[in-house]
């Protein structure tokens, strides 16, 4: 029993480690071959993160492709509380620390293309 309870802090302590969050601004972008070496396209509902969390995401190396950011769901809210599910794919090397881009399909979920930029939004990465 007691071995149940320290493995299950550690795994514990494992996800909340992987669990960032932010806020900043979306913006949006023609997608592409990403960072992750994974090809998407406009429709696609996925994000890229900035320079900051992508390399600084734990077991990141030289690879862009192997980094363990890729693939993991990340939620978006605007500050009309509208939210959006995406998949990283891409690092924005253009983003602050807590900015996001996504794709045209991606960003029309939040607001109008014409916005351009929205300021504000928070984001969850599980």
């Amino acid at each position: 029993m007691r071995f149940s309870a320290v493995a299950l802090s550690v795994i514990s302590a494992a996800a909340v480690a992987l669990a960032q969050s932010g806020t900043g601004d979306a913006t949006f972008y023609a997608a592409g071959l990403g960072a992750c070496g994974i090809f998407n396209t406009d429709a696609d509902f996925i994000v890229a993160v900035s320079t900051s969390v992508f390399d600084g995401f734990p077991g990141a190396g030289p690879n862009p492709n192997a980094n363990p950011i890729c693939g993991r769901q990340l939620t978006a809210t605007g500050p009309d509380g509208k939210s959006v599910t995406l998949t990283v794919t891409d690092r924005c090397a253009g983003c602050a620390p807590g900015d996001i881009d996504l794709t045209p399909t991606a960003f029309q979920q939040l607001a109008s293309l014409d916005v351009g930029r929205l300021h504000g939004v928070t984001w969850t990465l599980a």
